[in-house]
C-alpha cells in the first residue's frame, strides 16, 4: 500500500511500526509476566503461559500487518499444508539474516504452536525484546568456545545441561523449539574461518539439536525443516523494512523423528557418531536445497 514512497521513508514507517507494536504488546505482557513470577502456582502460571502465547501470538499478527502495508515481498512458500496447532515441532533452518526471524514467525503463524528460539545469553540485554524473551521462556543459551573450554574444562558439556533443563519447561504447552543449527548467521567471513565442506552453509551444531530430541523426544515427534532462501541475495532487516527484499523462497518439509535419533549424547560415544553422521548427511541435502532453489545445478 505504502510502496510507491521512497525507501527510506518506508523504512523509517516500518521501523516506527515495528517498535510501537511492540510497545503495545510488552505492556500486558510484563504485566502478566510479573504476577506469573510472584504466585508460584503450577495451575497459575500454566494459565498465563496460555495469556503470554496470545499476547505475543497477536503481537506477530500486527507485525505481519506492518509487513503487508509497507512492503512488496513475493512469498514462495511450499510445505505448510499438513503442519498442526496441538503439536510439539523441532524446527530447524538455515540462517543468514535477522530478516529469518520475522520470515519464520510470519509463514508459521498460527499453523504450529508459538515458535521459542534458544538465544544467545547476550541476547536478554537488547531493549524491550530481551525481557520479553525472558518472559516468555526463551532459553538463554551460554555458549563456549573450543578454547574456553580447554582452559575450563570442568565447563564441558555445561551449555548442553542448559538445554536440557529449558526443555523440561515445554512440556505442558505444545510448543515449537526453533534451532539455528549453524548457531550463529551465515556469512563468507565465517564460511571461510570454519573451512565449512558445504557451499552455503556453516558446519552444524549436532548437540543442541541431540539434546533436544533427548530431552523432548516423548513428546516431539516430527522435525520441521525449513530452507530459506533469497533469490536477490540476503538484505539486513532495515533493507527488509524498506521493502528491498523482493523475494523469499521457503520450503518447509516434515521428517518423523526416528529412534534411532534419541539417545545420550554426551556419554554415548556411538549414539554420538551416529548422530553426528545423520546430522552431516542432513545438512549436504539441505545445501544441495539451496542450490536447487537459487536455480543452479547439483551434482
Amino acid at each position: 500500500m505504502l510502496q510507491f514512497l521512497p525507501a527510506p521513508l518506508i523504512g523509517t514507517i516500518s521501523m516506527i511500526l515495528y517498535v510501537v507494536n511492540t510497545i503495545f504488546w510488552c505492556i500486558p505482557l510484563f504485566i502478566i509476566a510479573f504476577f506469573k513470577f510472584i504466585i508460584p502456582l503450577k495451575a497459575w502460571r500454566k494459565l498465563c503461559d496460555v495469556i503470554l502465547i496470545y499476547i505475543s501470538t497477536n503481537w506477530i499478527y500486527c507485525n505481519n500487518l506492518n509487513q503487508n502495508l509497507t512492503q512488496k515481498t513475493m512469498w514462495d512458500v511450499s510445505g505448510l499444508d499438513n503442519l498442526k496447532m496441538d503439536e510439539w515441532y523441532l524446527v530447524l533452518s538455515n540462517h543468514q539474516s535477522w530478516v529469518d526471524i520475522v520470515v519464520l514467525q510470519r509463514i508459521f503463524h498460527r499453523k504450529i504452536p508459538f515458535l521459542k528460539f534458544f538465544l544467545k545469553k547476550e541476547l536478554i540485554w537488547v531493549p524491550l525484546l530481551g525481557l520479553a524473551w525472558w518472559a516468555l521462556d526463551f532459553p538463554f543459551m551460554q555458549r563456549y568456545s573450543k578454547e574456553f573450554l580447554e582452559k575450563n574444562p570442568h565447563l564441558q558439556g555445561k551449555d548442553l545441561e542448559n538445554t536440557k533443563k529449558a526443555c523440561e519447561k515445554f512440556k505442558s504447552t505444545p510448543i515449537s523449539i526453533m534451532n539455528f543449527v549453524e548457531g550463529t548467521r551465515f556469512t563468507k567471513g565465517k564460511h571461510q574461518k570454519q573451512e565449512s565442506p558445504y557451499a552455503n552453509l556453516l558446519k552444524p551444531k549436532a548437540g543442541g539439536v541431540a539434546f533436544v530430541l533427548g530431552a523432548m523426544g516423548d513428546v516431539i515427534s516430527n522435525i520441521v525443516n525449513v530452507t530459506i532462501v533469497y533469490p536477490k541475495g540476503v538484505k539486513t532487516f532495515w533493507e527488509f523494512a524498506c521493502g528491498k527484499v523482493e523475494a523469499v523462497k521457503i520450503e518447509v518439509d516434515v521428517i518423523p523423528i526416528s529412534e534411532e535419533l534419541k539417545g545420550n549424547y554426551m556419554n554415548d560415544e556411538e549414539f554420538r557418531n551416529n548422530f553426528q553422521e545423520w546430522i552431516n548427511l542432513y545438512w549436504i541435502k539441505k545445501d544441495r536445497q539451496i542450490d536447487m532453489m537459487r536455480g543452479k545445478a547439483t551434482a
